[in-house]
């Protein structure tokens, strides 16, 4: 399985993130497997240069089934990048969805 996840760089107290595609089983700073899909900043102060994303290989990654981290997710989602790899919301709608259908059923 693959992972969007955020890989560490930067000085002690100083961190700078990349995010990248890795296998589920390498290591938090370990070889990617994609180039840098972008890059996180925690400590940047504007808002604008804090994080940077190339969204083009980012849906390119989710669409072959890429699942980001909730670190990822978050980060993607703040710019406009919404990604529900939880399954919870699915199983949310259907559960409404069979609801609703006995309701209409018992109505």
């Amino acid at each position: 399985m693959v992972r969007l996840r955020l890989k560490r760089f930067g000085h002690r107290n100083r961190p700078f993130y990349r995010i990248a595609a890795f296998d589920a089983r390498a290591p938090r700073d370990g070889r990617a497997i994609d180039e840098s899909l972008g890059h996180y900043d925690p400590l940047e102060p504007d808002d604008n240069k804090k994080v940077t994303l190339n969204r083009e290989r980012i849906l390119y990654w989710l669409d072959r089934g890429a699942q980001p981290t909730d670190a990822v997710n978050a980060i993607l989602k703040r710019n406009g990048i919404y990604v529900d790899f939880s399954g919870k919301a699915r199983r949310r709608k259907k559960r409404k969805a069979r609801k609703k259908q006995a309701a209409d059923q018992n109505a």
